[in-house]
């Protein structure tokens, strides 16, 4: 079902100007100056792939284990045929009996950056000890030394081994959630496409954080941020062109590779979507929760005001940004203690 054209660019070259940040927001943004917002390009990304490598946290597991609140382990699965071993960062509040439920957590960065390791201690303190759940954390390859659909496929490999290994993982099998931000919210949209089609576990739910799901650039949010929005057009072509090669913007791109592509929603999880009001991938993700509606699925949608991408991890304090996190929990847990997770019909 496709509802690109109610939110494409209109022809006439004017855009209105941008939502406004909200105050808070703003006065961080403003901290972090005009770096906070310099675009990745073609040219910069090998150098921003570095300094990502040499700057961003990557916590050991003694270090993860906090001194024994929470149980930590890497765990190698093999991954997709012909490909190479998956490592999964397993974590888990220390001293609760299991099964425990788990997120399956796909980190973001575009693509090109991150890894499984730093995302791990703000889901066990935000997710893991107040919900009683288990996560699990992919390092999955990074774009352009592995394009798609490498990465999906090592997303894929994991889940298939968590669910086969959850006795020995301490989890739920019928009880695993996918969720990702960012980049990593558009693998797990794609993640819950792949594994209803080829017969996989079968996720309960799919936690989408201002997923990356459209490779085309053409809504109209897209142009208004440009330039504006930390993670605008520029910076997110510069992705898409990395992560699909030769394939960017092809007519006949799969859904697996950009799920905003899918013409069958059907038969999916349900779904938390959220996206800032002042952000890049604003109306891509609003009409991906419209098209999750009108094919007869669940999906709750929120769009927090003047939030620009990735705003709760730049400005972790502010109300806006505690709002979201409540507001996920509460999802997460509700999800969670449902008779029948899965959301289905009941007699």
């Amino acid at each position: 079902m496709d509802l690109t054209r109610a939110f494409a660019h209109p022809t006439d070259p004017a855009t209105p100007a941008a939502p406004p940040f909200d105050p808070e927001l703003a006065a961080v943004l403003s901290a972090l100056g005009s770096a906070a917002r310099d675009p990745l390009t073609p040219e910069n990304l090998a150098a921003r792939q570095e300094l990502d490598a040499s700057t961003r946290s990557r916590p050991t597991v003694r270090e993860l284990q906090d001194g024994g609140r929470f149980e930590v382990t890497e765990v190698q699965v093999p991954g997709a045929p012909g490909g190479p071993e998956v490592t999964l960062v397993s974590a888990r509040p220390a001293g609760i009996p299991g099964p425990l439920p788990v997120l399956y957590y796909l980190h973001g960065g575009g693509m090109v950056v991150g890894n499984a390791w730093s995302v791990v201690p703000a889901l066990l303190h935000e997710c893991a000890l107040p919900l009683e759940l288990a996560v699990i954390s992919v390092e999955y390859r990074l774009a352009p030394r592995t394009r798609y659909p490498g990465p999906l496929e090592d997303c894929y490999a994991g889940l298939v081994q968590v669910a086969a290994r959850a006795a020995e993982l301490g989890i739920d099998a019928d009880r695993i959630v996918i969720g990702g931000k960012s980049a990593g919210g558009g693998l797990a949209a794609a993640l819950a496409l792949l594994t209803r089609d080829r017969g996989g576990p079968r996720p309960i739910g799919q936690l989408l954080l201002c997923p990356m799901i459209d490779d085309r650039g053409t809504t109209f949010s897209s142009h208004q941020m440009a330039g504006i929005d930390v993670w605008d057009r520029t910076s997110n072509a510069t992705g898409w062109q990395a992560h699909l090669g030769d394939r960017y913007g092809a007519a006949d791109l799969p859904a697996y590779a950009a799920p905003a592509r899918a013409t069958d929603l059907s038969g999916l999880p349900p779904a938390y979507i959220e996206v800032g009001s002042a952000e890049t991938f604003r109306d891509e993700d609003v009409a991906y929760a419209n098209a999750i509606w009108q094919a007869g699925g669940q999906a709750e949608l929120h769009v927090w005001p003047g939030a620009f991408h990735g705003f709760d991890s730049l400005a972790p304090d502010a109300a806006l940004s505690r709002d979201a996190r409540d507001a996920r929990s509460r999802w997460l847990r509700r999800l969670l203690t449902r008779p029948d997770p899965t959301g289905a019909p009941t007699d």
